[in-house]
């Protein structure tokens, strides 16, 4: 699954992934509509839940204890000064991939590989594996794989938390979607682990490998996002001790973030209290704006106001892009 040496993903091997991504949609379906996997997916059963911003924190913590994401933020962007632009940023492709018509879709996949071709520079300090003055780049199949797993599993994680837990059968449904969502990222399904579990078993070796090591920039950026820096939305007590208490212990050391009795009770509350709550939400405020406005464009309808309110919040605007 991993050879040794860089694999960089090139612009072919992007338009490939594409290609039989676009050919592969969803049946009796045309104009590609219902986009790559279609209302009746596992895809869209476990994405529209607003409960998926549970699992945002640690999913930007996890990313970033990979160097070449810190140091590549570091160098060519400002969000995670802005970490409502960087929520913003990451929504806005991720869901339009997963809930936008098929040309939507394809769209976001050769929007955010042509981003990432601009994206690569040199190692600025030694980290884990990483050495002072080493080439790094954005569209590497390795760096997006990890990136990519942070957000799959951190879904699960969320929606667990708030919901009864997935069947194995919905699990392994959920992953067969994801190795097709991949594909969009530009990583081919043979660089991915063949099922649930051995995604699992990757993900536990990525922590404990020196692949990952939080930089000081790195934890910098952490702290600015748990504190909710620059941003009018601030984190509560109980979502910082959530997302610490998701973290492998070697990363709470790293990032040097407290995780004692303190956090543990937080946890706690929060586990027993969210589910009941989360669970009498109206359907017009637990799915998410994408989901609602997906569903008004299959039903040939006009996006309403509640669900162009909720993007904004998820995605920064008030309908996907790349709209025809």
């Amino acid at each position: 699954m991993d050879p040794a040496g860089s694999q960089p993903v090139s612009r072919t091997d992007s338009e490939s992934l594409i290609a039989a991504l676009e050919h592969g949609a969803v049946a009796g379906d045309p104009l590609g509509r219902a986009g790559v996997f279609g209302p009746d997916s596992a895809s869209w059963k476990i994405n529209r839940e607003s409960a998926l911003f549970l699992g945002a924190g640690r999913a930007a913590l996890l990313q970033l204890a990979h160097p070449w994401v810190a140091t590549a933020l570091d160098q060519h962007s400002n969000v995670m000064e802005r970490p409502v632009a960087r929520f913003h940023s990451t929504f806005r492709i991720v869901f339009t991939m997963i809930f936008g018509s098929v040309a939507q879709a394809t769209a976001a996949a050769r929007h955010l590989y042509e981003v990432h071709t601009y994206i690569q520079g040199e190692m600025a300090a030694d980290v884990s594996r990483w050495r002072r003055g080493s080439h790094y780049q954005a569209n590497e199949v390795a760096a997006l794989r990890w990136v990519f797993a942070t957000l799959i599993e951190s879904a699960v994680l969320a929606y667990e938390t708030v919901l009864p837990p997935l069947t194995p059968a919905e699990l392994g449904a959920y992953y067969a979607d994801s190795v097709r969502l991949a594909g969009l990222f530009g990583i081919p399904p043979g660089a991915l682990p063949g099922d649930w579990e051995s995604f699992l078993i990757y993900c536990r070796g990525m922590e404990e490998s020196d692949e990952l090591g939080v930089t000081d920039s790195a934890r910098r950026m952490a702290h600015d996002l748990l504190r909710g820096a620059n941003a009018w939305i601030k984190p509560p007590r109980w979502y910082r001790a959530l997302t610490t208490g998701w973290l492998p212990g070697r990363f709470r050391s790293e990032f040097q973030l407290p995780f004692g009795a303190e956090e543990e009770r937080a946890v706690a509350a929060a586990r027993a209290r969210l589910p009941r709550y989360y669970r009498r939400l109206p359907r017009r405020v637990r799915f998410v704006g994408p989901w609602q406005e997906a569903q008004a464009r299959i039903g040939d309808r006009g996006t309403g106001f509640v669900a162009r309110l909720s993007n904004r919040f998820w995605i920064g605007e008030p309908a996907m892009p790349f709209a025809s």
